[in-house]
């Protein structure tokens, strides 16, 4: 049976595949057919009926948003009878639509103007009672349900793809209303989502309502600077008063295609405003020349660390950063089993995959963009997801189908338990089926508290799926036993249809791990710190002895989990100096910064591709075109399974580093929209455990670190591992994520 139908749009000869809507065939062969409430990452709203198209022999009109083609049908787009009935459909949306386009923030990028003025409604044919609505201020976000039209776009993405699910419709005629789920005022993520599909401006930024119109704002495409997800967007610039400098407004998105979680949107004024400072660079200069080692963080460009790779070499200097180096050795160790550089899977893999396991990582804040990828497999393909953490997660609740909470410290019993259930009906080496027969598979359940009832349930969901994907996040990556770790998901790659995805720990953890030759960070003195710690530090954030330009003020890429080279893009001036000035004045830089863009490291996969030649766009079609996706590298398959080591024991009060919604790092930390809760979250079990009551002030001693935090009763948490953030304190990247901890009251 043929998998493709052909048929006609306007009398041009067309092809769908099976499961396609006439519209997504319409829009792939660039056949115009007006929408209102339709976007492409959601399932049909099917409620504003403009798509609505004529098929020949069909009686009545068909929407086109979600009818699939039959083989050999005819459709119009366009007729007399079309036109009447999208010219209607205008008049009832404009019966009751104040009048307030010359305050509306969307004027000027409105769905609703603009089908108003394509459809020639210059009168009103229609009247209906005017409903009194009032403004609701959710926060961040803002709702004038006088301005809605009801298109649901909004509850739509909020549950298909973001996963939060905290908005309905209120039905009631013309007196409907959008309103938060469950709830008396807005409770979720506050990613923005909603305000970005709303094609009226009902759904607004609060920060942004009444600033500037949308034709006064110049446009920055660029990437998001928080996370390694690599997330499209927008800045949204214009100058501040007459003869000021450029402000960042608000940030957007491609959302038809594209998401972005709320720290994209609203943490966007993380730039660094010094200005250029002689003596401090002159100071810089001095303390290079007669530096140990230069500790850095991974919230860099590509271009950095080649340039900081240089002058190690120029001037002898060890490189510092605990994140990207664990990073490196976790994937050379998967290297080492599989036989390539980089990992096999991607966001969109995860999004086509109705199969995912999920191991080492409390994904909805460490990557919001894993989150979404995963709610949409859920939504969309029905994907059975299994969950595995020591701590469930309340926002993980709508996605996960199957939650396997092991003991912390157990990763690796963890992932030998889950190889050999995936390899038990599979051919391997003979030295590799005796790895699995030898395992002592009741002590590794016994210690990890993954049951084989939990396995088998696995198995068993699994039974249908065809596309398979295995995600592994920041937990393991210092794990004592990362290593082995990394072996055990290659040889599941290597055996089974799993592909594998890594999550990185900051932007560019893996880019930096690719260019730089990494040491074990000594804590010697003498040591500079590139937005990291040092006895000098050279950096973007506050404390700088010598000023440099954050992410949204530099041209230069990022590597993305997708093992996508990025561009970024200045959306701020800056004014001081540049790491570029000081290679230089050692005889390692260049002109510009971007020239070293096609030098990059080509034996880990760069390609040698001038800056300003990397796409910064999607497709049409939603497909990602930016920059360019590294090449894979082969390496030697000489690596051999591990013997799993004795599972650890976290007994008594434990801390888990993990950092709330919307705050990734001292950069998200300095923005003015993002909340920042600071405190220790934890349940009344790990209360009890640790003899102190919600609103205590408490002291965290873990290894030699000693903090002060408020504690939190958070009645979604239980078990006795508690939540620390880091985003406010300097984090050694070379410490497991759980702690075992001492925990006192501070009287």
């Amino acid at each position: 049976m043929s998998k493709t139908i052909n048929f006609t749009i306007d009398g041009i000869n067309v092809e769908a595949t099976k499961g396609e809507t006439i519209l997504q065939v319409a829009r792939k062969n660039g056949i115009y057919i007006p929408t209102m409430c339709y976007i492409s990452k959601t399932t049909p709203c099917a409620s504003c009926r403009i798509c609505s198209v004529e098929a020949v022999g069909v009686d009545g009109l068909v929407l086109s948003c979600n009818t699939p083609p039959t083989e050999g049908i005819e459709i119009k787009t366009n007729s007399a009878e079309l036109e009447l009935e999208r010219t209607n459909i205008m008049k009832l949306y404009d019966v009751n639509h104040p009048l307030e386009c010359g305050v509306c923030d969307k004027s000027g990028e409105c769905d609703l103007q603009n089908m108003t003025l394509e459809f020639n409604v210059d009168q009103q044919n229609f009247s209906a009672k005017e409903q009194h609505k009032t403004v609701k201020d959710w926060g961040l976000i803002s709702y004038d349900p006088a301005l809605c039209i009801m298109c649901e776009k909004c509850t739509h993405v909020c549950n298909e793809v973001i996963g939060d699910d905290a908005i309905e419709v209120k039905f009631g005629g013309y007196s409907s209303t959008i309103i938060p789920k469950n709830a008396d005022t807005l409770d979720c993520t506050f990613c923005g989502e909603c305000i970005a599909v709303c094609p009226v401006g009902a759904l607004v930024s609060s920060d942004f309502k009444y600033v500037a119109n949308a034709w006064e704002l110049s446009r920055v495409p660029s990437t998001c600077a928080h996370c390694s997800a690599g997330c499209t967007l927008e800045y949204e610039t214009r100058h501040v008063g007459i003869d000021g400098d450029d402000s960042i407004y608000r940030v957007k998105n491609n959302f038809e295609f594209a998401s972005l979680c709320g720290a994209g949107r609203f943490g966007f004024d993380f730039d660094n405003k010094a200005k250029k400072d002689d003596k401090a660079f002159d100071a810089a200069l001095r303390t290079v020349a007669n530096a140990q080692a230069i500790r850095f963080s991974s919230v860099i460009t590509n271009e950095e660390a080649h340039i900081l790779q240089a002058l190690k070499e120029k001037l002898n200097l060890k490189l510092f950063n605990e994140d990207a180096r664990l990073f490196k050795e976790f994937m050379l160790s998967y290297s080492s089993v599989s036989g390539k550089l980089h990992h096999s899977g991607t966001l969109d893999a995860i999004k086509q995959a109705d199969a995912v396991i999920l191991l080492g990582s409390r994904v909805a804040t460490d990557n919001p963009g894993v989150r979404y990828a995963l709610t949409t497999a859920a939504q969309h393909n029905g994907a059975k997801i299994v969950y595995a953490h020591p701590m469930e997660d309340a926002l993980m609740q709508n996605t996960a189908t199957q939650f396997m909470k092991y003991e912390a410290g157990s990763e690796e019993g963890v992932m030998a338990l889950l190889a050999n259930e995936l390899l038990k009906n599979v051919e391997l080496s003979e030295s590799e089926r005796k790895y699995f027969d030898d395992l002592d598979l009741g002590y590794l359940e016994a210690e990890s508290n993954i049951g084989d009832d939990e396995l088998s349930f696995m198995m068993k969901s699994f039974k249908r799926a065809q596309n398979f994907v295995l995600v592994l996040g920041g937990d393991v990556f210092a794990h004592p036993r990362a290593k082995n770790i990394a072996k055990l998901a290659a040889i599941i790659e290597k055996y089974t249809s799993f592909s594998f995805v890594v999550i990185p720990n900051e932007v560019n953890t893996l880019g930096t791990s690719l260019i730089c030759e990494l040491d074990c960070d000594e804590k010697i003195s003498n040591v500079v710190g590139y937005n990291a710690e040092g006895e000098f530090i050279i950096s973007s954030l506050d404390n700088a002895d010598l000023a440099v330009p954050a992410l949204n003020q530099q041209e230069g890429t990022v590597v993305s989990i997708d093992n996508r080279v990025l561009p970024l893009n200045v959306a701020l001036s800056f004014e001081g100096y540049t790491l570029n000035d000081v290679a230089n004045h050692f005889g390692v830089g260049s002109q510009n910064t971007i020239d070293f863009t096609k030098e990059l490291n080509t034996l880990a996969g760069f390609k040698a591709v001038d800056f300003d030649s990397l796409e910064n766009s999607l497709s049409h079609n939603g497909d990602d075109v930016r920059g360019y996706l590294l090449d894979e590298v082969s390496c030697a398959i000489n690596g051999e399974l591990e013997e799993i080591d004795e599972l650890p024991e976290f007994n008594g009060t434990i801390i888990y580093h993990s950092n709330p919604v919307l705050q990734f790092n001292a950069y998200t930390a300095k923005t003015s929209q993002l909340e920042r809760d600071t405190t220790l979250r934890g349940s009344a079990q790990f209360a009890a455990a640790a003899k102190i009551s919600d609103g205590d002030e408490i002291e965290i001693n873990f290894a030699s670190t000693s903090m002060k935090r408020i504690f939190k009763l958070d009645d979604e948490l239980k078990g006795t591992i508690a939540l620390n953030p880091t985003f406010d304190m300097s984090v050694d990247a070379s410490r497991y994520r759980f702690e075992k901890s001492k925990i006192v009251r501070v009287m």
